[in-house]
């Protein structure tokens, strides 16, 4: 009988940590609820693979301007993901050096993988 309560309790522990460690993440680090704002920038890859869009974000009143970069997939059916993100910044430059490789305001990026993230 104290063997059953003990891993009930193992199994509650274990869930419960495991949701605490996924709010952290999902309030910290989860790039995606960021608010996207105006459109400032967009350029697309040498042979159209890619294309990069860039955003002012302002997340309110006490926080000052970030920059956010979208990968959009034009050749495959995938769902665009951020691939920078600087704060205290509202302008972005995007140069393609070749159709994988990117610089976006002095931060060279190889595409698909990589990711610039400056909080």
């Amino acid at each position: 009988m104290k063997r059953k309560i003990l891993i009930v309790l193992f199994i509650i522990c274990i869930a419960f940590t495991s949701l605490l460690g996924y709010l952290f993440y999902w309030l910290f680090y989860d790039l995606d609820r960021i608010p996207k704002g105006n459109l400032i920038a967009e350029e697309t890859s040498p042979n159209k693979t890619y294309t990069i869009k860039a955003y002012t974000s302002d997340a309110g009143a006490t926080t000052s301007f970030s920059v956010i970069a979208e990968l959009h997939f034009n050749k495959l059916n995938k769902k665009p993901k951020i691939i920078y993100f600087k704060y205290k910044e509202e302008d972005a430059s995007i140069r393609w050096i070749d159709d994988s490789t990117v610089i976006i305001n002095n931060v060279k990026l190889h595409l698909p993988n990589d990711k610039y993230v400056k909080k």
